[in-house]
């Protein structure tokens, strides 16, 4: 996308017919829905990950704990945490899958997107969703009939704020006047990315949004949904998707699916991150959160062997 050819987290993750990598925080294996999140090792990570040239790393909004869901992500507030990552870090793009933007209000998370890709140096891609786990929206008094509405509402307030100085602004939980909201991103824009349909059609997608971020699917169903993306869409627009995988000791280790992913080998892992890339993915974030091994160990497997073939772009 030209508008973002100078933005340095786009530029190092997004290309036409290719495939880069990223990492989702905790990078870290664990049991249950908590993980140790040790930020010395946390952050020892990060600088490796880039060092071995991972093209992003995210973090989840996950704003309550549910037991039952199963997973609290990397637990702090996304972008507290991204500031921290930001401060320990130089080049590697830093990722949001998702905010949930129905639960936060619209000019908070303007502000909060601008700050973090400010300090980081035009770093920051911005996903975003309307969330899913149902214990949180009677604890922030959203009516989740109301999420498709209150998502469109949040995109447009935010591309209103960075791109306009002191603009006008009527809507469901936003009545600006008078005012201005800073900082401005540096481009006038941040990278925003849709995650799952939000409520929305895919025509919306395609015309609102920087790119589109899914869940792990089977190829056939992945291609088909990139193609129609593409018919959509007049410029290159970035698809994105994450996925678990539990790296084994054999590099020639098959496939076993575990949760929205596969425990096998490196082998098969490029295998089948070249026949994404066949498919129109762009970027693959890979979750660490089921693995057997040290984490150490398969974060250096896979510098070794697998990024060399989907490196970070210069």
């Amino acid at each position: 996308m030209e508008k973002f050819k100078n933005h340095k987290g786009y530029s190092r993750m997004y290309q036409e017919n290719k495939l880069t990598l990223g990492l989702f925080f905790p990078i870290e294996s664990y049991m249950g829905d908590v993980p140790e999140m040790n930020i010395e090792k946390q952050m020892k990570l990060a600088k490796r990950a880039e060092e071995l040239n991972f093209a992003s790393l995210f973090v989840r909004d996950v704003p309550l704990r549910d037991p039952n869901f199963g997973d609290v992500g990397q637990m702090y507030d996304p972008f507290a945490y991204l500031g921290y990552v930001a401060a320990h870090t130089k080049k590697i793009a830093l990722g949001t899958g998702s905010i949930i933007l129905t639960l936060r209000h619209p000019l908070h998370v303007a502000k909060a997107a601008a700050s973090v890709d400010r300090l980081s140096g035009e770093r920051l891609i911005l996903g975003v969703a309307t969330g899913d786990r149902p214990i949180e929206f009677p604890a922030f008094s959203v009516n989740p009939e109301d999420r498709s509405e209150l998502f469109r509402e949040s995109v447009s307030v935010m591309r209103k704020v960075w791109r306009e100085h002191f603009p006008s602004i009527d809507s469901a939980r936003v009545h600006m006047t008078s005012g201005d909201m800073l900082p401005k991103p540096k481009l006038s824009d941040i990278p925003l990315m849709v995650t799952g349909h939000s409520g929305q059609s895919p025509e919306w997608i395609a015309e609102h949004s920087d790119g589109w971020i899914y869940y792990p699917r089977g190829l056939k169903f992945q291609k088909a949904l990139i193609d129609n993306w593409r018919s959509l869409t007049e410029e290159f627009k970035p698809f994105t998707q994450s996925l678990y995988i539990d790296l084994t000791e054999d590099p020639n280790h098959v496939p076993i699916p575990i949760h929205l992913g596969f425990r096998t080998g490196r082998n098969f892992v490029i295998e089948f991150l070249a026949a994404l890339q066949d498919a129109g993915v762009n970027h693959v974030i890979i979750n660490l959160k089921y693995g057997q091994r040290p984490v150490e160990e398969v974060i250096e497997e896979l510098g070794e062997y697998v990024l060399p073939h989907f490196p970070a772009l210069s």
